[in-house]
């Protein structure tokens, strides 16, 4: 017989107004809402202001990926302007988003993901003794080493940007530094200790004997190759995820959305998948398809179960609106987060769709095999560094203090302009229109709208929603499965995210 129940528990532990609302039928869930409960207003604060003031603004909507704003704020107002900016400055542009992806993900991992493997429905597993050792909130080893090192890395943001988080170094045209020939040094120093700690604590091997592994093969014997890749933290992922179920758990709708990032400058030495410009390639799948070229026409917003004044369909954001709009008795609306779709499809963004759109082997042979879940998803996240560090490495070697760092757009007066990049948890754009040098239009989709958003005109659910349907819940008074798939999608908003019972106030 299916039956509600009330479950309320904590599921995030970073920002985040997000509440999951779930129904159970059996020991599955059988439904799940992703709600959005604050209204922020960003978008709405732009409206009014000078051109340039969107730099000072945006990088405030997260203090997690205030770069990652920076730069998309940056890109729009370079489009309308028509500049290209210098190559040294994108060089370090990219340079600060990727130090910005290494942080996060390793806090991710190992600060919020990770504490549930100390969960007390584990406590009979024979591996939770050492989970325990590793991952207790505020104690485990790894815990107490990620936010050592972490620290560390971002004093790269902080050489090179003057401050973080909210720093304000690139603009329109480039960056407003000029970093010294100490400062690329010691920029280098940090990276390669970071580096350092990333191969031995959390791969057990180089990064270049990581990147040997191609496919699901490759990697069962990249773990019993050496006690080092065992009693790596990412071997230990490996054996522990899979014991605790994670890859049979948060499918996901099975289309995978990138907006492309880290342009490749001129005379770089760098190189990207195919025939791509960008480190990170844009593209779109669904259905285990092939990829398709990204277009940015396809991208819209819908509103149908939103709190906000309705329009028919959906919505360019060129074209879009944030009017919101809740009086407590609109029928079916449950979130301030609208629903942003591509070609008319909930997708998913992020680590795991950047691997898959870029063609990695390993991930693409894994999801062949197995199908998405969370335990390929965090997977993703766990190893995206081996990715970003040798490019990073490459353009702080490149740059030099004699390089030009800026041109000149001009006066920003007149037009319309898109900033689109990966942020750490994937796509996020920033739709601008100026005129007579004042913000008439702005609109933002993060990486967390995609993935959190709620259901569309057709009553389609949205990633995180669908991940969630069919998860079966041993404990309900301790749903930690739940858990496990809300934070393989990283989701970032203000405050935390909870489960509850329909018909329940909290």
């Amino acid at each position: 017989m299916a039956h509600k129940l009330t479950i309320d528990v904590p599921l995030n532990r970073v920002e985040g107004d997000l509440e999951v609302r779930v129904e159970v039928d059996g020991e599955g869930v059988s439904d799940a809402w992703a709600c959005g409960t604050l209204y922020r207003g960003f978008e709405k604060i732009l409206v009014g202001r000078a051109a340039l003031d969107a730099l000072v603004i945006t990088p405030r909507i997260c203090g997690v990926c205030t770069s990652a704003h920076l730069v998309a704020a940056a890109r729009a107002l370079d489009s309308i302007a028509g500049t290209t900016p210098p190559a040294a400055a994108v060089r370090i542009r990219n340079v600060a988003l990727m130090t910005e992806h290494l942080q996060s993900d390793m806090r991710h991992a190992f600060l919020t993901f990770a504490a549930d493997f100390v969960n007390p429905a584990y406590a009979k597993l024979p591996l939770f003794e050492e989970a325990v050792r590793r991952y207790q909130p505020f104690q485990g080893e790894t815990v107490r080493e990620t936010v050592r090192e972490t620290s560390k890395i971002l004093e790269i943001l902080v050489i090179i940007g003057g401050q973080w988080p909210h720093s304000s170094f690139i603009v329109p045209g480039g960056i407003i530094s000029v970093p010294s020939p100490g400062d690329l040094l010691q920029c280098r120093l940090l990276l390669r200790r970071f580096r350092t700690w990333y191969e031995g604590r959390i791969l057990g091997c180089t990064i270049e004997r990581w990147q040997e592994v191609r496919s699901a093969a490759d990697l069962e014997r990249w773990l019993e190759e050496s006690d080092h890749h065992r009693n790596s933290d990412l071997g230990f992922y490996l054996r522990y995820g899979k014991a605790i179920g994670l890859d049979r758990i948060g499918r996901g709708p099975g289309a995978y959305l990138s907006f492309g990032s880290l342009d490749l400058p001129n005379g770089t030495q760098m190189h990207a998948t195919g025939a791509s410009t960008q480190l990170v390639p844009a593209g779109f799948t669904a259905d285990g398809g092939g990829v398709s070229a990204f277009d940015e026409r396809k991208v819209n917003e819908q509103v149908t179960y939103s709190w906000a004044a309705n329009y028919e369909g959906g919505r360019h954001p060129m074209s879009g609106e944030t009017q919101p709009y809740a009086t407590g008795q609109e029928a079916g609306k449950y979130s301030w987060a609208k629903a942003p779709r591509y070609d008319g499809a909930p997708t998913e963004t992020g680590p795991l769709a950047e691997a898959i759109i870029a063609g990695h082997p390993l991930f693409s042979d894994l999801i062949s095999r197995d199908g998405p879940s969370v335990f390929v998803r965090e997977l993703a996240r766990l190893v995206r560094a081996t990715a970003l560090m040798p490019s990073m490495e490459g353009w702080l070697t490149e740059a030099s203090e004699d390089a030009t760092y800026y041109k000149s757009p001009g006066v920003i007066t007149d037009g319309e302009g898109v900033g689109l990049i990966e942020a750490t948890r994937g796509a996020l754009g920033h739709w601008v229109r100026i005129e007579k040098g004042v913000i008439q239009q702005y609109q933002i989709i993060t990486p967390t709208a995609w993935n959190a958003s709620c259901r569309d005109a057709d009553g389609t659910r949205g990633p995180m929603e669908e991940a969630l349907v069919g998860t079966p819940v041993r404990d309900v008074s301790n749903p930690i499965e739940l858990g496990h798939v809300v934070r393989s999608f990283d989701p970032c908003l203000v405050c935390t995210v909870h489960a509850i019972r329909a018909n329940r106030k909290t």
